[in-house]
């Protein structure tokens, strides 16, 4: 999948053509996305020049997955655009693994938002039949049962970590296997399962 920028800010523009080296192309013109076709476009939240809606659901219609980053990102704005469509929201600013990590959740056809939004969505959901919960829950070894268990409770991989004293990669590797086994994707998933 091509990947294209687009940003009202060349230093934002230059930082992610940096850190995605010679993986993409940036955009001129606005307009000119509307011209894209399966593509990923990544996106500054404050170069729209049409209303994020519109331009959103333009750009989905013709088969384009799209990376909104915001400069100061909030649960809010990040709650709308995924509502209008977009496939990831996060801060312009954040590391390369971030924005490494975000197009190739998107690529692989899931939604990519900064770990502490996902935390966040996780904690709204309302909670269901724990009955239900133990019936999932008993596919699962021991560990992988703890792991879930603070992953549904919006913890991120870091502070599972802590908390069980094993490392973020451990952590990883039990959530990961733990959604092979209950057939969801990612943590939000997971928690819309378990809740």
């Amino acid at each position: 999948m091509k990947i294209f920028l687009y940003s009202d800010d060349i230093n934002l523009e230059s930082y992610w053509q940096d850190i995605l080296d010679s993986q993409c192309s940036t955009m001129d013109e606005f307009e000119a996305l509307f011209e894209l076709h399966d593509t990923l476009v990544i996106i500054n939240y404050t170069a729209f020049e049409q209303g994020h809606e519109q331009s959103i659901r333009k750009l989905k219609q013709q088969g384009n997955s799209l990376l909104v980053l915001h400069r100061t990102p909030d649960i809010q704005t990040a709650k709308k655009l995924l509502s209008y469509g977009a496939d990831g929201y996060g801060n312009a600013l954040m590391k390369g693994h971030f924005i490494l990590s975000a197009i190739e959740t998107i690529k692989e056809g899931m939604i990519w938002l900064h770990p502490e939004f996902t935390s966040a969505l996780i904690l709204e959901i309302p909670v269901t039949n724990s009955y239900q919960n133990e019936n999932l829950l008993s596919m699962l070894s021991e560990r992988e049962k703890e792991v879930v268990l603070l992953l549904k409770e919006g913890y991120t991989y870091k502070n599972i970590a802590e908390e069980l004293s094993i490392t973020p990669r451990t952590v990883k590797a039990h959530a990961s296997s733990s959604y092979a086994k209950l057939n969801v994707k990612d943590r939000l998933a997971l928690a819309l399962l378990l809740k």
